[in-house]
C-alpha cells in the first residue's frame, strides 16, 4: 500500500522551509499538482516515484522525493562533514538539500586528502547496508605511495592477520595488486578510521594520494569530473550493493 503524506510535511522534510513559509507558498499559487493549483497545504498526496513529476514548486520539478541516492566525484580537499570548518561535499549539491530531513550522508566518508567514489544518501537502512561489514559492498582504491611496496605485500594484506596501530583485531584480508613500484590498488571489505592508510603505514610505507574508484561492482562513472555529482538509478544502487568483480575479472 502506497503512503501518503500532506503536501505542508512533505515539502518541509524536503528543505523547502517551514510548515508555515510552505502554507504561504501554497497560499501563493506557487505549488501546482498536476498544473492546478494546490488548495491547501495540508492536501494528502500518494508518495510514489510519479509524484514527482506531478508536483512543482515555484514553476521547478519536485527535489528527488526520499530514498535519494547520489553519486559524487569528490575533489581533493573537501571533507564529508555537515559542519567542519573548510570546504565540505554537501557545499557541492543544492543548497536547499542540506536542510532535507532525514540528511544526506555520506555512505563510508572519505578524507579531505582522498578522492572518488562517494555515495550519499537520505536512506538510513541503505547507508546502513552499504557501510555494515557483513556488506559484500567491497572498496577499491587507488594508492600513490612514497616509497616501493615490500615484496610480501600483498601476502600480509591476503593474509588476515595484519594489526593496526592502536588495534587489537586484525583487518579482513585485503586484496593488492600492484601496478608498479609505488602505485597499488586495494580492495578492502571494512571501512575503518583511515583504513587505507593506516594499513600502507603498517607495512612501513606512507600514501601520497588515494583515490576510489569503486563501491561494490558501481564504477565512479566516466562522465563524473572532480566535483561532480548525479542521481543514481535504482540499478546503478543495487550494484553499489553487491559483490565485486574478482581482480583478475578487472578490464
Amino acid at each position: 500500500m502506497t503512503a501518503s503524506v500532506r503536501i505542508d510535511r512533505l515539502l518541509g522534510n524536503l528543505g523547502y522551509g517551514s510548515r508555515r513559509e510552505v502554507m504561504a507558498l501554497c497560499r501563493s499559487g506557487r505549488v501546482l499538482l498536476d498544473g492546478a493549483r494546490v488548495p491547501s497545504a495540508d492536501l494528502k498526496v500518494a508518495l510514489e516515484p510519479a509524484l514527482a513529476a506531478r508536483l512543482t514548486v515555484e514553476g521547478e520539478a519536485l527535489d528527488p522525493l526520499p530514498g535519494l541516492v547520489v553519486a559524487m566525484n569528490k575533489p581533493l580537499g573537501h571533507t564529508c562533514s555537515h559542519d567542519d570548518a573548510g570546504p565540505l561535499v554537501h557545499d557541492l549539491l543544492p543548497e536547499r538539500w542540506r536542510h532535507r530531513d532525514p540528511p544526506l550522508s555520506s555512505a563510508g566518508r572519505l578524507d579531505k586528502d582522498t578522492t572518488g567514489l562517494l555515495l550519499l544518501t537520505d536512506d538510513g537502512p541503505l547507508l546502513h547496508r552499504i557501510i555494515s561489514p557483513r556488506s559484500e559492498a567491497r572498496k577499491r582504491y587507488r594508492a600513490t605511495l612514497a616509497e616501493p611496496l615490500r615484496a610480501d605485500a600483498a601476502a600480509v594484506l591476503a593474509s588476515g592477520t595484519l594489526v593496526l596501530r592502536g588495534e587489537d583485531r586484525p583487518l579482513l584480508p585485503a586484496d593488492l595488486v600492484v601496478e608498479a613500484p609505488t602505485l597499488a590498488v586495494v580492495t578492502v571489505a571494512e571501512g575503518r578510521y583511515h583504513q587505507v592508510r593506516r594499513m600502507f603505514a603498517a607495512l612501513g610505507n606512507h600514501v601520497v594520494s588515494l583515490h576510489r574508484d569503486r563501491i561494490g561492482a558501481l564504477d565512479l562513472p566516466a562522465d563524473l569530473a572532480p566535483g561532480d555529482w548525479r542521481i543514481l538509478e535504482p540499478g546503478e544502487v543495487a550494484a553499489a550493493l553487491a559483490a565485486a568483480p574478482s581482480p583478475a575479472s578487472d578490464d
